[in-house]
């Protein structure tokens, strides 16, 4: 595949690249050159500030950090319970 660099030393992936790659306006890519003359391009994972938004349910109220913090410690509490009375020589199994 063959891309033009511009006057201003940009290129313009093809659209079918793009996609594929899931590069959209924004995206972050990480250039390597190579040793033997060529160039590495790896388009880079979101970060943290990709996330923002992405568990947003329309319709449903926002979960505070307390709420998930206490949803987070009752399930640990309960997979506890449940390895303890799996070992629990009392139960027999």
């Amino acid at each position: 595949m063959q891309v033009v660099v511009s006057d201003k030393g940009q290129i313009t992936l093809p659209q079918a690249l793009r996609r594929q790659m899931g590069i959209e306006p924004g995206s972050r890519l990480e250039i390597d050159s190579m040793s033997d003359g060529s160039l590495r391009v790896r388009a880079l994972t979101r970060g943290a500030e990709g996330l923002a938004g992405l568990l947003h349910r329309p319709g449903r109220p926002a979960v505070s950090l307390e709420a998930m913090d206490e949803g987070i410690a009752a399930a640990v509490a309960a997979r506890d319970a449940r390895a303890r009375r799996k070992d629990s020589p009392l139960t027999g199994e």
